[in-house]
């Protein structure tokens, strides 16, 4: 990855009078990656977008977005990137094609062949009024407005908000192409699935404070993972009680039923001098990881 962060904050903090918004969040997203935002809603992933984009301005800190200061360089800075807000607002009585064409107006730097391209992938129709349309379809004209210049950097607010699941995965793979183009993906999200299979790396907020940055395969390492191993004849568990990462050890007749955090292999060394007729594994999945990581409050921000 490059050396220069798309995204790069320090110390990113933000109050509403004596509200918390965000408090000393430091991260940096790096080029070509999907980086999912994840927390609850007011944990404080919109306050952060509208941080990166000088939409408001930090009560601490500071934050570099694709190499510039936005509070010194906003209109190079949003010139640069596609951003689709939480709480998407359009003109009820301009058409879709109108809205589009204003905003490819100002922008001067879009394709109508990308336009249409997006247009028949997301199986939009621009010719109505915007208020006639479903919730849905709007959500499926701000991606296309977010989309439609091919920026470098794509901040997306909740971006699956009432889209069904087969337009769902049309973004899923629209995001996917952005990323395989060399060019990066910032979405907050607190659907935890949609994150697990798009995101290179996770950030986790908590009441407004990071409280883990990490790739999605080691968020899924440091979670507990169960098994169970199946013998031929009851051992004692106190044989596996002790071993490198067991945190927890409970025998049901023949079965011995673990908690695991990190390497298998101890345990697999420990079970094979016994006769193992069957090894059952349930992975961690990042809904397990996040909730964990919520009860302990959290502390795996390198």
């Amino acid at each position: 990855m490059s050396a220069s962060p798309v995204i790069e904050t320090e110390g990113l903090t933000k109050f509403y009078g004596r509200s918390r918004g965000i408090i000393d969040v430091s991260l940096r997203v790096e080029r070509g990656e999907i980086f999912g935002f994840l927390g609850p809603n007011g944990a404080g992933k919109t306050t952060t977008i509208r941080l990166l984009l000088d939409l408001i301005r930090p009560t601490r800190g500071h934050a570099r977005v694709l190499g510039l200061d936005p509070q010194r360089n906003g209109v190079e800075v949003r010139r640069r990137i596609g951003y689709l807000p939480g709480e998407l607002a359009l003109y009820p009585d301009l058409t879709g094609r109108q809205i589009v064409e204003y905003a490819a107006h100002l922008r001067g730097d879009v394709s109508q062949k990308e336009v249409a391209r997006l247009a028949d992938r997301l199986e939009v129709d621009l010719s109505r009024p915007i208020r006639t349309l479903s919730h849905g379809n709007r959500q499926k004209i701000g991606i296309l407005l977010a989309l439609m210049h091919r920026p470098e950097l794509l901040i997306l607010d909740e971006p699956t908000t009432g889209l069904d699941p087969l337009m769902q995965q049309v973004l899923y793979d629209l995001l996917e192409e952005v990323r395989a183009e060399g060019r990066t993906v910032f979405f907050s999200s607190h659907v935890l699935p949609e994150v697990e299979r798009l995101c290179d790396r996770v950030g986790i907020l908590r009441e407004g404070r990071l409280i883990a940055v990490e790739s999605v395969s080691g968020l899924k390492q440091k979670a507990l993972r169960r098994i169970e191993l199946y013998f031929d004849r009851p051992v004692e568990p106190e044989m596996f009680r002790n071993l490198p990462g067991v945190v927890e050890v409970r025998a049901s007749g023949a079965v011995l039923h673990v908690a695991l955090q990190g390497n298998v292999d101890p345990l697999l060394k420990a079970a094979a001098q016994h006769t193992v007729l069957n090894i059952v594994t349930y992975e961690p999945n990042l809904e397990e990881m996040f909730l964990a990581l919520y009860r302990e409050g959290g502390n795996h921000v390198p």
